[in-house]
């Protein structure tokens, strides 16, 4: 397969969705941008935990798990990157959410990050329902 150049633009849903080539030496919208080392190094502290969470934790929630998986899977995917692509992450969805108007570019590691959180969140909020709802039943 052929390397596109960078800025390489493909239509998917004209007007609103394309695939790009970009790469990106920092984190979410940029922040820490040429740090490489040390988002290397926060990638694997958050490994670490995710798999602490994982093993030692109390799911008390079944979305947890879909949730850690999730949240592996797009650490791992950003991490290979940084490693092997000279720092760099490579973005390739851009989305146009008003004419003119792109959300900065990402990959699906992302996407499975922020779904990931967001599960994770979700269900610490119905566990803490769950717990909340239960307390009262007991008075």
């Amino acid at each position: 397969m052929q390397s596109k150049p960078p800025g390489f633009k493909y239509p998917v849903i004209n007007g609103f969705l394309q695939i790009v080539m970009y790469g990106n030496d920092g984190a979410a919208f940029g922040i820490f941008s040429g740090q490489r080392y040390m988002l290397i190094a926060f990638s694997i502290f958050a490994l670490v935990a995710i798999f602490t969470i994982f093993i030692l934790g109390r799911v008390k929630h079944k979305l947890v798990p879909l949730a850690l998986g999730l949240c592996t899977a797009g650490v791992c995917g950003n991490l290979y990157d940084r490693i092997f692509n000279n720092g760099d992450v490579r973005d390739f969805i851009d989305v146009m959410y008003w004419p003119g108007r792109h959300w900065p570019a990402f990959n699906i590691a992302d996407s499975a990050l922020c779904i990931g959180v967001g599960l994770m969140i979700f269900a610490t909020i119905l566990t803490e329902q769950s717990v909340r709802k239960h307390a009262q039943q007991q008075k």
